[in-house]
């Protein structure tokens, strides 16, 4: 990907204390520039502009500002309304239909039509990127453009009780059909050039992982309103100790992801700023990779049980309080399933099968994992984490990982990292025999835990398949019981224990930083970091 130009020179690298000083207009007690523009600041990545092609919060953090939806979370609440649509409901148990606003339009003065959203759905099936979301649409025959402003889903299964929900999330980010390719990702260069935006800010230049100036789009009509600011300029940083640095003197405005734990801890006790706290919902894990794991299907000594068998003594081999402790002071706390605490359906299935039973490691049960399963010890387990993207403390983490797997001798644990962008790409192609991933939901539902990561066709792209989990998955999402649905809910998670395509690790919050004159800050069960409704008080 090469940079798009830009409209201003910004002159600044993100990721230098100096960065507002370097803008024009910025002053670092100031915490902003003479025409009202929002600082912001992000260790974040962007993998690309073009809703098909990404699926992490680096990049939804920027599509979430400049793409509307057909439905979307107003402020305060993770409940699906309206957003360019006018009505939208099951017209038949089937049949989903959304009637648009009238005399929608993208900020390039395209009408924004029922046919650019059946492109926008018919182009996610086509091109299904692996870095992709289209493994969300899972339950989407077809799209159907009825006339200009109406639009029928045609779903597989009837009465599906997520599809709303995902209508508002990386899938549903509705596209302008006279820019984007039908067939294949499309640049964000010509993204930006082409103006193709409908959300609460266009981008007025972009540069790619350096710094993004979003201006308000006067022809949003959605359901969030317009935008309270006049600009907000979007900063990348390399290091997050920079980040610290900059929101602490007044050089930014808002710091948001990731700072560590540390730095959080050590900002809540400075009177300059704002530690805002959010909802909970993010998750840190271990994925296997099916085929290139230890005895993975594509290895010389394939073997499913002796493979099954090492992902099972890794649970029984994590301890989750000593990293939650250790290495994040506990801004972030064990995660014993798959769906977190708090989410209607969880459970604690593998603080149940592994470890000591309470929650802690236990070597002896580990080593007998392996010892049924005829595998010798210690196994040899190549581990990837990425240190730009989950934050500073990934490195700390992962290097414990590997303390606790080695410790009694079970493990010879080969870690190395990679930065993100590479990290996105070598993932889906098997180059990662075992790594790390963190997950940032979509929306506020147990689905949203469950059917991106053990569907056959994942977004994990790791080779799990187990047809007894796609039944149950599909089987939820159309359940209209709603105890009937917490337990199948229950059972996908006690079945996906036992096969463990993934290990999950911990369970955190929303944190962001601002200085004293920002209002308008939120972070709510949403989990939608907004810049609209960011303010100078």
């Amino acid at each position: 990907m090469t940079s798009a130009s830009t409209k201003r020179a910004l002159g600044v690298l993100a990721g230098t204390a100096a960065f507002a000083l370097a803008l024009t207009g910025c002053t670092a007690s100031g915490g902003g520039t003479d025409d009202g523009a929002i600082l912001v600041g992000t260790t974040d990545k962007v993998v690309t502009l073009d809703p098909a092609g990404s699926y992490d919060n680096g990049s939804f953090a920027v599509q979430n500002q400049i793409y509307a939806f057909l439905l979307n979370s107003p402020l305060g609440s993770p409940d699906p309304q309206p957003d360019l649509a006018e009505s939208a409901e099951f017209t038949a148990p089937n049949d989903y239909t959304v009637v648009l606003k009238p005399d929608l339009k993208f900020a390039n003065g395209h009408d924004l039509t029922a046919s650019d959203v059946k492109f926008t759905f018919d182009r996610q099936l086509a091109i299904a990127a692996p870095d992709g979301p289209s493994s969300l649409l899972y339950n989407l025959e077809s799209t159907e453009a009825v006339d200009d402003t109406t639009v029928v889903f045609h779903l597989k299964a009837a009465n599906d009780q997520v599809f709303p929900q995902i209508l508002t999330t990386f899938p549903g980010a509705i596209v302008d059909e006279e820019v984007f390719s039908a067939t294949e990702l499309t640049s964000d260069d010509d993204i930006v050039a082409g103006k193709a935006f409908n959300g609460q800010y266009e981008i007025a230049s972009y540069d790619f992982n350096k710094t993004i100036e979003f201006v308000p789009n006067p022809n949003y009509a959605g359901l969030l309103g317009p935008a309270q600011n006049s600009s907000v300029i979007l900063s990348y940083y390399a290091d997050s100790s920079n980040l610290k640095l900059d929101v602490q003197q007044g050089n930014i405005d808002v710091a948001y992801r990731s700072l560590s734990a540390t730095d959080v801890a050590d900002l809540r006790a400075d009177d300059n700023v704002t530690v805002h706290d959010g909802p909970g919902g993010e998750i840190r894990y271990i994925v296997f990779n099916f085929n290139t794991q230890p005895y993975g299907a594509t290895t010389a000594e394939a073997d499913p049980a002796k493979a099954q068998a090492v992902r099972q003594a890794v649970a029984s081999l994590v301890d989750r309080q000593e990293i939650a402790d250790q290495v994040y002071k506990g801004t972030y706390t064990p995660l014993y399933s798959f769906v977190p605490d708090g989410f209607t359906g969880a459970t604690t299935v593998l603080k149940d099968l592994y470890g000591d039973g309470s929650g802690g490691p236990d070597a002896t049960k580990a080593a007998a994992i392996l010892a049924a399963a005829g595998v010798t010890t210690p196994v040899a387990l190549s581990l990837q984490y990425n240190p730009d993207h989950y934050g500073p403390s990934s490195g700390d983490e992962y290097a414990l990982v590997k303390s606790q797997l080695e410790a009694d001798g079970l493990f010879t644990v080969d870690l190395q990292s990679t930065e993100w962008v590479q990290y996105s790409e070598d993932r889906v192609n098997d180059v990662y025999p075992a790594y790390q991933l963190g997950w940032f939901p979509d929306y506020s539902d147990a689905d949203n835990y469950l059917t991106p990561f053990f569907l056959t066709n994942n977004f994990l792209g790791n080779h799990y398949s187990n047809p007894t989990v796609d039944d149950l998955i599909t089987q939820q999402g159309v359940t209209q019981d709603p105890a009937e649905r917490t337990a199948i809910i229950e059972q996908i998670q006690a079945v996906v224990g036992e096969d463990l395509s993934t290990v999950p690790l911990l369970q955190g919050a929303q944190v962001a930083v601002s200085g004293k004159t920002i209002d308008g800050l939120t972070l709510d069960a949403s989990f939608k970091f907004r810049f609209a409704t960011l303010v100078k008080g």
